[in-house]
């Protein structure tokens, strides 16, 4: 019988994380080239074709007749902004998702991102707001709808089945104030609110990337540093608690920096439906278990968000917001994980 400590077992446990670590960044980087080709195919076509010397030109600061304002004004804010929505969503999906150990454990399914959704409605429509106002306010009232939701589940200990449950309720009730502000709508309000609540990347500028460039910047990073405390969250409480890990603690802290990138992501963009909720997943089958999906999520998010948005806008017969493209990808695949769950006699 080999001794769990020979030679032979430490070179297999060694030879297994070399092959598991080579994969994920086979993985990460395959992701980050579907992304960049993406991005450039985003800044190229439309109803005037630029090549890719001309839209290197522009991006490195020059002037070029034509492409400077089509491709530097219009479609480069555009492509930014889809990259950064689809990486905070996948990023802050995936978190939900690790940290409560649940696939429909997703921001965009237990509430969250409706909070941010119904204030950002009633900023739109009632106030008249402006982008950025309506940036922070979305971010108050995701925060406030988070918290609401972790009070509402700790009791007598933390239930992620609970704090789902109590989610999608949540959810119900933000969906009646966002159909009672949009049914009190003036015209002109209507249809600003209405796109924005499909999801769409239709008249973006600097203005809308700034606050989500500077939220990624900032929170990402959060979500990098906490890494070893999400992983140990996987395990359990007990067992977190055993390896020096915090729980609570941790878990506030994870929930501030992906409840922001929610609500920033939301306010620039709407609420592009399931990138948070599909983003993950796909990430955890290409990078393989046990590995940090935070980065690979956030890129397979940025990949549906760009590729969306190029279906919507030239694939399809029409133009429809990248939200409308996600949201008919995204319902089959949750109607299929329900499916699956149930044959598997698991309970969410």
């Amino acid at each position: 019988m080999t001794s769990p400590t020979s030679p032979s077992t430490l070179q297999a446990v060694v030879s297994g994380r070399r092959s598991r670590a080579r994969r994920r960044l086979r993985a990460t980087g395959l992701l980050a080239v579907i992304a960049v080709a993406l991005f450039l195919v985003t800044l190229m076509v439309g109803n005037t074709f630029y090549g890719l010397d001309e839209v290197a030109r522009v991006v490195l600061g020059q002037t070029v007749p034509g492409a400077s304002f089509t491709v530097g004004e219009l479609r480069l804010p555009r492509s930014v902004l889809a990259v950064l929505t689809g990486f905070a969503f996948g990023a802050a999906g995936v978190t939900f998702q690790t940290m409560l150990r649940n696939p429909l454990a997703s921001p965009d399914v237990i509430g969250i991102s409706f909070g941010a959704s119904a204030a950002a409605v009633v900023g739109i429509v009632f106030f008249s707001l402006s982008e950025t106002a309506v940036s922070f306010v979305a971010f108050g009232s995701a925060l406030v709808t988070a918290i609401a939701i972790l009070l509402l589940s700790h009791r007598g200990g933390f239930s992620g089945a609970r704090l789902i449950l109590i989610g999608i309720g949540i959810a119900a009730m933000m969906h009646s104030v966002i159909t009672y502000s949009l049914s009190k709508a003036p015209s002109w309000n209507f249809q600003a609110a209405m796109q924005w609540l499909a999801g769409s990347l239709n008249g973006a500028s600097w203005d809308r990337v700034l606050p989500l460039a500077v939220a990624v910047a900032v929170f990402v990073p959060v979500l990098l540093m906490s890494g070893r405390g999400l992983g140990a969250l996987r395990l359990g409480d007990d067992a977190a608690q055993a390896l020096g890990v915090k729980p609570m603690t941790v878990r506030i802290l994870l929930v501030f920096a992906a409840v922001a990138l929610i609500a920033f992501a939301t306010s620039a963009s709407g609420p592009v439906a399931f990138v948070a909720f599909m983003s993950g997943p796909i990430a955890a089958r290409l990078v393989g278990p046990d590995a940090s999906l935070t980065v690979p999520a956030g890129l397979v998010g940025a990949v549906l968000v760009l590729g969306g948005d190029l279906a919507g806008q030239y694939l399809l017969d029409g133009r429809y917001p990248v939200g409308v493209v996600t949201g008919v990808l995204g319902a089959p695949y949750l109607m299929y994980l329900l499916v699956r769950m149930n044959r598997s006699g698991n309970s969410i």
